[in-house]
């Protein structure tokens, strides 16, 4: 059965086409420093938000009109797979991601779960063998359900804890069963509400220990995919454990487990926390943590999670930036973590919307690599900080420097002189560049 009749596979078509269906910068065969544009991107569709998301709000019912929302149950599940494959071969995606309750229904129990979930998983590796799509990374949905309404690895049940240990034992087990190349912790509940009733420092080594357990299980299993933590500082509760990247980085830390896991860093959060995208991707990369990449933005005027798709070429040409200078993601990607606009319901938009984002991305994936090609940025970088590479600096750089070195010098000086920053310079450039790079 199709579900996109009338839509045919995208393709690249340029700048210049009008052709709503077609990509005009993203060329997945281009070659871009050694790399095809697919291979730099590494584009994923998240599956919740294109399968499964009914585009309701706290305000008003779904809107979203699929055609595979006739069916129900374990029917729909299937249907969902269906539509997912066919989505998939029509964008020439090589990634997508999931939750489990997004590609199987809950059951009455714990048994019943993992069985629905052996059905749809074993379909969904019998879709994998004809097509190029990959599973970048799986997790599993432990936030929704109200056994969760007080966390999951931090909550104050022993037994949610065990229950949840269990669903990621079997995510784990699923994620290698599909081959996914990582494996995401979303602590979508892992925080807490107020501290008047939370015991901290509890909650706090038992997530600690969920990850210490989790990975010792997925090395009895011979399961190699990269961990990743996904940081949120808001919603749903109050405090979020892993607000940022700085507080998640700390925690891992602490607990010893930050050669175990990087971060799987999306837009919107980081805005969310007070940040800009390129802040958090910035911050993982210095203190080589940044994994993948949930692809979406904000809307500026709304705190709170909108999951737009990413549509900001500043924001984008910054971020490929920063990704560039990583070295690429590795194992990680781009996910589409955004769902369309809930006036946007046609089956249609889907692909609209997405070929949005692979574009965006596209301009700046081109545009970054031109900055970083003529060092536009680091050469400003290098000249601001030039006094620490000789005398004084560099000794201040090397150790060598104590305070009664710093104080001899420093009373020979009768006055200090500071170079523009230059950010107006910079901004110009890379408003050049932009414009350029495609004209």
């Amino acid at each position: 059965m199709s579900y996109f009749n009338e839509i045919r596979n995208i393709q690249y078509e340029g700048a210049k086409s009008e052709n709503p269906y077609a990509f005009k910068f993203y060329n997945p065969s281009e070659t871009i420093n050694g790399k095809t544009m697919e291979e730099h991107l590494r584009f994923g569709v998240a599956y919740w938000h294109t399968f499964t998301e009914d585009l309701s709000d706290p305000f008003g019912v779904g809107t979203a009109i699929r055609p595979w929302d006739k069916f129900s149950g374990m029917d729909l599940a299937k249907a969902r797979v269906e539509a997912a494959f066919e989505f998939f071969e029509k964008l020439q995606i090589p990634y997508f991601c999931f939750h489990d309750v997004d590609i199987a229904p809950e059951g009455n129990s714990l048994k019943e779960s993992n069985e629905n979930l052996d059905v749809i998983v074993a379909m969904i590796k019998d879709y994998m063998k004809d097509s190029k799509t990959k599973l970048l990374w799986n997790t599993v949905n432990n936030f929704t359900h109200p056994r969760f309404v007080h966390g999951a690895a931090s909550s104050n049940s022993a037994d949610v804890f065990a229950y949840a240990a269990a669903k990621v034992k079997k995510g784990l087990e699923v994620g290698k069963e599909l081959g996914a190349e990582n494996y995401v912790f979303w602590g979508g509940r892992e925080g807490y509400e107020t501290l008047l009733n939370t015991n901290m420092k509890l909650e706090l080594d038992n997530l600690a220990r969920f990850f210490h357990m989790a990975k010792d299980y997925a090395n009895e299993i011979g399961f190699e995919a990269q961990f990743l933590i996904e940081p949120k500082p808001k919603e749903p509760t109050s405090h979020q454990y892993d607000f940022d990247v700085a507080s998640g980085y700390a925690f891992l830390q602490n607990y010893d487990l930050q050669d175990t896991f990087k971060f799987n860093i999306e837009a919107n959060h980081a805005t969310l926390a007070g940040h800009t995208f390129e802040h958090e991707l910035h911050y993982a990369r210095i203190h080589n943590m940044l994994g993948s990449v949930d692809a979406n933005q904000g809307h500026p005027l709304l705190g709170w999670d909108t999951d737009e798709f990413p549509s900001d070429l500043y924001a984008t040409t910054l971020a490929m930036y920063e990704i560039l200078k990583n070295g690429g993601l590795g194992k990680g990607g781009l996910n589409f973590d955004a769902k369309v606009r809930r006036g946007s319901f046609t089956p249609e938009d889907l692909f609209h919307a997405h070929i949005t984002g692979m574009d965006s991305f596209a301009v700046g994936l081109k545009v970054a690599q031109r900055l970083l090609n003529d060092r536009v940025i680091e050469n400003i970088i290098d000249e601001r900080y030039d006094s620490f590479n000789s005398g004084i600096g560099k000794d201040i750089v090397s150790g060598k420097a104590d305070f009664h070195q710093l104080e001899k010098h420093a009373l020979t000086l009768s006055d200090t002189t500071q170079p523009s920053g230059q950010l107006e310079v910079i901004k110009n450039k890379i408003n050049q560049y932009m414009l350029t790079t495609f004209a």
